[in-house]
């Protein structure tokens, strides 16, 4: 692939990462927004149909980014520890930030999806408080799209 390309491909990552990550925190605003009562560690609240969809949005956006930095990045995977060993820096980048990139999928897409459900429109909620889920799952998307560049960066050059 030419490094327009590569430019172009990246920056469409970011914003589809930092437009998640908008929407996440977006999300906890408006669910911040709806009538709730709160006693000690017990909340109850209404659910927003806005918060439902912004996360909905985000979470789709962020896993639609993975989706296409995995594409794109390619498949190379060492299978053993001696391959590790005789890898180059850029590869040993290369997996350590997938790998990463990963993890923070599981984590921000978990958080994003918690948060979402506990918005859907059949239910009101009561129970522990869980804030902040959507916020962190935003912060997240950003993560993503850090990591993302430099796992397809450094996949492309190894």
């Amino acid at each position: 692939m030419n490094r327009g390309a590569g430019i172009f491909l990246c920056l469409l990552l970011v914003i589809m990462d930092i437009t998640a990550g908008i929407l996440g925190i977006e999300a906890e605003i408006a669910q911040n927004k709806v009538k709730h009562l709160r006693l000690w560690i017990f909340e109850c609240k209404d659910p927003s149909h806005k918060a439902f969809m912004l996360g909905l949005i985000a979470a789709v956006l962020l896993a639609l980014a993975h989706v296409i930095v995995n594409l794109l990045g390619g498949f190379n995977c060492l299978w053993s520890q001696q391959e590790v060993d005789k890898a180059s820096p850029n590869r040993q980048l290369s997996m350590a930030s997938l790998i990463l990139t990963w993890i923070v999928l599981a984590v921000g897409l978990s958080m994003l999806v918690i948060g979402t459900s506990s918005n859907k429109k059949s239910r009101g909620s009561c129970g522990f408080t869980h804030h902040h889920f959507l916020s962190i799952g935003g912060i997240l998307c950003f993560v993503h799209g850090l990591v993302s560049v430099v796992y397809y960066v450094s996949a492309t050059a190894s």
